[in-house]
């Protein structure tokens, strides 16, 4: 019997035009509210109009740009009311996942956690921060607690706001320096293991508070 290997990842132009919006998006280049014009990224990449029409489609799958009959695609905004909601729920998930883990792991969170943040501080760290580098590594810091705490359906649950999460980030570039970011979370891990979850809860609470003041209604 032929033991199974795992399938063949296959780049398009497709994919890599989408990623390469997707890398403008989270550093800045294109910023939310951003119109995506299709002659104008023709020209840039050198690529089809189908090709383009198809990165923008797997993007708005992403929940990062958002394309409407005659106006075209636009970088998606969240609104106050949106982020409220997305807190709402995002809390809820958060700190059950977080409150499952530590008693899980005697008030302790396991070492996914700890490197997860050691990751998000190495990209913080760098010479030249990228923001989508750092966007992913945050996202990876707070999966890891949702991981942490064994429960497949809340991390089903929070896999589903993972598109307005990155839009959440888009909003904290501007606000906090990578700095500060990496601080919160190093602080957040240490206070988690002393305090419990309320630690999350402020920490949490800090990130919406700072993005809520710049965000239209």
């Amino acid at each position: 019997m032929i033991a199974q290997v795992p399938p063949l990842t296959r780049h398009t132009t497709v994919d890599s035009l989408a990623t390469a919006l997707r890398e403008r998006i989270l550093d800045g280049g294109l910023e939310p509210g951003a119109r995506l014009v299709e002659r104008a990224i023709v020209e840039d990449y050198d690529v089809s109009r189908g090709t383009v029409r198809a990165a923008l489609a797997q993007l708005e799958h992403a929940g990062l740009v958002s394309v409407e009959t005659h106006r075209g695609a636009f970088v998606r905004q969240l609104d106050k009311q949106a982020l409220r909601d997305l807190f709402e729920l995002r809390t809820a998930l958060e700190i059950e996942a977080a409150h499952r883990a530590l008693a899980r792991n005697g008030g302790r969170l396991p070492r996914g956690v700890h490197d997860a943040v050691a990751r998000l501080s190495a990209e913080c760290a760098r010479r030249r921060p990228e923001w989508s580098r750092i966007s992913d590594a945050h996202r990876g810091v707070h999966e890891s607690i949702v991981a942490a705490g064994e429960s497949p359906r809340i991390a089903a649950a929070y896999r589903q706001l993972s598109a307005e999460l990155t839009l959440f980030l888009l909003a904290l570039r501007p606000v906090w320096t990578p700095a500060a970011m990496a601080e919160h979370h190093e602080r957040l891990v240490r206070e988690l293991e002393t305090e419990g979850t309320p630690a999350l809860r402020r920490h949490l609470e800090d990130g919406e508070t700072a993005v809520l003041a710049g965000l239209p209604d």
